[in-house]
């Protein structure tokens, strides 16, 4: 029987060791450049479908419509917020913040439960980097250790045509992941725009896909896992939340040590004295952040499982069980106890249920009209010739909808009916004009007369009708003379 050990017994690091540097650097901090070979394996299989998912709904994403808006948009240009087809505008700022708290609050969660199994799977980096990029250059210039010897080769006709193939390629890719990414930001249609257009016409927008065009072009050529180990705000999240309860993927040292190559010669007290690790390296060998699983919980894993398919194939091969690498949590590889969510997993769950709560009621509660009525700054009142008093107002009115709306402001009906409320600009009808998406603002007055003035500040109830339909309510004041 293999003996036990600890993580913490198997990996008392040294100076110099694992802890104090990453696989991508060396001692005179030089970049390593990767070699890893191909992954092939149920997970691996998996891990297509999930990228042909992810590229099906991040393509078509800008293309769909749900009421007549795009499925998501950050236009922060324009200052326009797309979610699911719910359009939001700075006046949503709470709502869209709240937004944001519940998102973070979900991520933190998610990470402290599942860990980096975000970026193995659905991240962008790693499904363009690993399922578009890399294959195209494993196609043109082989994997591995092949890879490898091809770049340390002297330049010829066949380096040459092939370096350029693919860099060609990966430009087309940059280009093409740019537009749809602009898309996102500016709206499929003002994309349209810039393609079928001269630059002059809209430099700005022409800059920015040369911009994004060159930053992806260079993550995937150059910087590739450097994103993830140095870059990437999330995987700096991962030293925070993650926890010994936390599922990653973990090599079961437990079962696996003390390693060791089989050996034909070895006798049956050796070999049952052996763990179940052969010591091939081949869950190195294919890691695209270069580490070694076996060391335990590292920042750079990407849960990608790559090593996961690699060792199960060696497992079969020498008649082992699978699973010496799987998904499991520190807790229970080091206890044999089956997986169950942490305290803190549980707390943020609570969290998460009230923000969601909030954010539902926000939601529902959220009119397709918003009128801030203020005060004209520097004016109190005016008296008439007529004997009355007037008050005079500024009304900024949102028309969130994707419909022209015309509005009437109007008194609430408790008011008595000497009280009058003109729009300055308004129609006959006193309607007020409301484009799609758009902001209007418009002046009003109040008028009543002195008699009716009871006190100095007397609080009002404003409607805004659409048609005979009161579509939102506003409160002001109405100041007269002391009494």
């Amino acid at each position: 029987m293999a003996t036990e050990f600890t993580y913490d017994e198997l990996y008392e690091d040294e100076e110099g060791g694992f802890r104090d540097s990453i696989a991508t650097v060396d001692e005179k901090g030089k970049r390593i450049w990767l070699y890893p070979k191909k992954p092939k394996g149920a997970f691996y299989n998996k891990r297509l479908l999930a990228t042909l998912a992810f590229l099906a709904i991040f393509i078509s994403g800008p293309f769909t419509k749900i009421g007549g808006q795009p499925l998501l948009m950050m236009n922060i240009f324009e200052r326009k917020f797309v979610i699911f087809g719910r359009l939001f505008l700075p006046q949503d700022f709470v709502l869209f913040g709240l937004g944001m708290i519940t998102f973070v609050v979900f991520i933190a969660l998610f990470t402290a439960t599942f860990g980096r199994i975000w970026c193995g799977w659905l991240c962008p980096q790693t499904v363009f980097m690993e399922m578009i990029f890399r294959p195209i250059e494993n196609w043109l210039e082989g994997d591995g250790r092949k890879q490898q010897k091809f770049d340390q080769k002297k330049w010829d006709f066949d380096k040459a045509w092939r370096k350029t193939l693919k860099h060609a390629i990966f430009i087309v890719f940059s280009i093409f992941i740019a537009h749809i990414t602009m898309a996102y930001l500016i709206g499929i249609e003002n994309v349209k725009e810039l393609i079928t257009s001269p630059p002059s016409e809209n430099w700005a927008g022409f800059i920015g896909l040369v911009v994004f065009t060159g930053a992806f072009y260079f993550v995937f050529a150059k910087l590739r896992e450097q994103v993830c180990i140095a870059i990437c705000p999330y995987g700096r999240l991962q030293g925070v939340l993650v926890n010994k309860d936390t599922v990653n993927v973990m090599y079961d040292n437990k079962r696996g040590e003390p390693r060791g190559r089989i050996s034909k010669n070895a006798t049956e007290e050796e070999l049952s004295a052996q763990g179940d690790c052969i010591d091939c390296k081949l869950c190195i060998q294919v890691c695209p952040t270069g580490i070694d699983i076996r060391n335990g919980v590292q920042l750079e894993c990407v849960n990608c499982t790559a090593c996961i398919d690699a060792c199960d194939e060696v497992m079969e091969k020498v008649n082992k069980p699978k699973g010496l690498i799987r998904y499991a949590s520190l807790e229970s590889v080091e206890k044999g106890v089956p997986f169950k969510l942490p305290i803190r997993s549980w707390a943020y769950s609570a969290v998460l249920l009230l923000l969601i709560g909030i954010e539902t009621a926000f939601l529902m509660a959220r009119a397709d009209i918003e009128t801030t009525v203020m005060r004209v700054p520097g004016q109190l009142y005016q008296k008439t010739d007529r004997g009355t008093i007037t008050n005079l107002y500024n009304a900024q009115m949102v028309n969130k909808s994707q419909e022209e709306m015309n509005l009437k402001l109007a008194l609430d009906a408790d008011i008595s009916e000497n009280w009058t409320l003109n729009v300055v600009g308004a129609n006959e009808d006193g309607l007020i004009n409301l484009k799609p998406e758009a902001k209007t603002e418009v002046v009003f007055f109040i008028e009543m007369p002195e008699g009716d003035v009871k006190q100095r500040s007397t609080e009002l109830k404003l409607r805004v009708l659409d048609g005979e339909e009161e579509v939102e309510n506003v409160k002001t004041n109405f100041f007269g003379p002391a009494k």
